[in-house]
């Protein structure tokens, strides 16, 4: 059962995440994106307690994106842990314009992330960055923008 702060959660970012669907691909696409980000956050609430929680959520929106993309939808669930994994750590500590990748000896997926320059927006750290994962060697590439919440954590923003 989705707790009430969820769906808060949910119903607050769903703007924010229409608007995201926009700068992406066609109109399949967006409503992936958007639907995976708000079932990924409701998932992501059912872990942790308190902080642990509120960072399992919103760890959620973001992989959750990515799962109900085209594109996720053709990576297994260690390329989509490997890939967020990534996308944390590029733009926790990646140096701009310099790539952090990452890869699934097993399904042979791979990606690469590359952060721009930290800014700030409202007080808060954000940095652009382009996710690019290959999949049969193909590449597909998501951009977007992302910012620390103050626990710590990224999240997209429009």
């Amino acid at each position: 059962m989705i707790q009430k702060p969820v769906r808060m959660i949910a119903v607050l970012l769903m703007p924010l995440l229409i608007g995201l669907a926009g700068c992406g691909g066609g109109p399949r696409e967006d409503m992936g994106t958007v639907v995976g980000a708000v079932a990924g956050g409701a998932i992501g609430n059912q872990f942790g307690k308190g902080d642990g929680r509120t960072v399992a959520t919103i760890a959620g929106i973001l992989i959750g994106g990515i799962i109900g993309s085209d594109i996720g939808r053709q990576l297994d669930e260690n390329d989509r842990r490997r890939a967020s994994r990534a996308e944390y750590t590029a733009l926790e500590s990646g140096r701009s314009g310099e790539p952090s990748e990452w890869r699934n000896p097993d399904s042979g997926h791979y990606g690469r992330i590359v952060p721009q320059r930290p800014y700030k927006i409202a007080g808060r750290d954000c940095r652009n960055y382009t996710h690019t994962i290959y999949i049969g060697g193909q590449p597909e590439t998501m951009r977007g923008r992302a910012c620390r919440n103050q626990d710590g954590s990224w999240s997209r923003s429009s």
